[in-house]
C-alpha cells in the first residue's frame, strides 16, 4: 500500500486572516479547518481524542484513505443509530463505518504500514510540541498517571508529516506550544502543524508561524505563548 508519491503530505497553506470567528473554535469545528488542509488521494491515521472527529468533516470524493492502528483501511465517519457495529471500531474504540473497497489486516501489518513510511499524514493529541517540533502526547510523568503511548511513536515517525490537534492552553491555562517539552518524548522534531482552538501554527526550519487565528488578535496570542511568533506571509493582523 504505498501512498503515491505524487500525493502532497502537506499542501499550501494559503494567505488568511489572522483572525477568523468571534472566539475559540470548538472541537467539531477544528476538525473541519484540519480535514480541509489534507490533500486529495493521502493515506491518513487519525489519532485518539479529538484527531477522531477529522473523519466526520472529509467530503465523500475527498479520496482520502483512512488508516486505523487496529487493522481497517478505508474507515468512514464514525458511526451512529442502525449504522453501529460493535465489532467495526477504530483505535480509540469508537464505532465506525466502512467505506467501499475497506479492507481488514493483522495488527502487526498495520503496524508495518506505519513504520515503513506508507501513510501521507498522521493527526495526534498531544500534551505539548515545542518549537522545533517535537512531541510529547505520552506521558506526563505524573507519579501516579498512567503511560499510554499505543502506536504514537510509531506513527509520529513514520508518517510523512504529522499534524498536531489539541487545546492551546492547559487547564492551568499554560500553552502547550513551549520551547522546549518537559515531558518525555514521542517523538523528535516530527510535527509539521499545531491546529489548536485559539490558532493554527506552521513548524518551519526558522521558527513557528501563524497562518491563522480564531476569536484571539495575533498580539495577545502572543502574550499567551512563550516562544517567538510570526504572522504567515500576506495573513493580516486580526482582532479579537
Amino acid at each position: 500500500m504505498p501512498a503515491d508519491p505524487a500525493v502532497p503530505a502537506v499542501p499550501a497553506a494559503p494567505a488568511v486572516p489572522a483572525s477568523s470567528g468571534s472566539g475559540p473554535l470548538g472541537r467539531d469545528a477544528l476538525a473541519a479547518v484540519v480535514a480541509r488542509d489534507i490533500p486529495i488521494g493521502a493515506y491518513v491515521n487519525l489519532g485518539i481524542g479529538q484527531p477522531t472527529l477529522v473523519s466526520n468533516h472529509l467530503p465523500p470524493d475527498s479520496g482520502v484513505t483512512l488508516h486505523t492502528e487496529n487493522g481497517m483501511l478505508g474507515m468512514g465517519p464514525e458511526a451512529t443509530g442502525d449504522e453501529v457495529d460493535p465489532d467495526l471500531i477504530n483505535a480509540g474504540k469508537i464505532p465506525v463505518t466502512e467505506l467501499p473497497g475497506a479492507s481488514y489486516f493483522h495488527h502487526a501489518d498495520s503496524f508495518a504500514m506505519m513504520r515503513g513510511g506508507h501513510l501521507d499524514i498522521c493527526v495526534l493529541g498531544a500534551y505539548q510540541v515545542s518549537q522545533a517540533g517535537d512531541l510529547a502526547n505520552w506521558h506526563t510523568g505524573a507519579p501516579d498517571a498512567i503511560p499510554a503511548v499505543g502506536g504514537a511513536m510509531d506513527l509520529a515517525t513514520g508518517a510523512r508529516d504529522t499534524f498536531v490537534m489539541m487545546n492551546l492552553l492547559t487547564r492551568e491555562g499554560e500553552s502547550k506550544l513551549v520551547e522546549r517539552c518537559r515531558y518525555p518524548l514521542t517523538g523528535v522534531a516530527c510535527v509539521s502543524r499545531v491546529y489548536t482552538d485559539l490558532a493554527v501554527f506552521l513548524i518551519e526550519p526558522d521558527g513557528v508561524v501563524v497562518r491563522e487565528t480564531f476569536g484571539i488578535s495575533f498580539e495577545d496570542l502572543c502574550d499567551l505563548v512563550p516562544i517567538p511568533l510570526r504572522l504567515a506571509e500576506g495573513a493580516r493582523p486580526g482582532s479579537a
